[in-house]
């Protein structure tokens, strides 16, 4: 999982990682606004979903400590990185703007 993954965030245009759970009720609210998203933003975002449960080690490794959390990488670099559910226009002011 860990190369395919640093592969996906490696792309030159944004990619954003939702680090949920399956229990989570906020992820489940959030998944909708992410599906509404990559809607309206189309190919210049990658939206990708990580399981913690799953992947415990990648959750580990980027210190996600609470879900949901949102990381948007660019070029494998952290760009951003917040937890809790945003709402859709905040999501896209904040991809369009790296």
């Amino acid at each position: 999982m860990k190369s395919k993954f640093s592969e996906i965030i490696n792309d030159n245009k944004p990619v954003l990682v939702d680090f949920f759970a399956a229990w989570c009720g906020p992820c489940k609210t959030l998944s909708p606004i992410l599906d509404s998203v990559k809607a309206e933003l189309g190919d210049a975002v990658k939206i990708i979903k990580i399981d913690v449960d799953k992947n415990q080690p990648l959750a580990a490794e980027y210190q996600v400590r609470g879900v949901p959390t949102m990381i948007l990488f660019k070029n494998g670099k952290q760009l951003w990185r917040q937890s809790g559910v945003l709402q859709k226009h905040e999501l896209v002011s904040i991809i369009k703007s790296h």
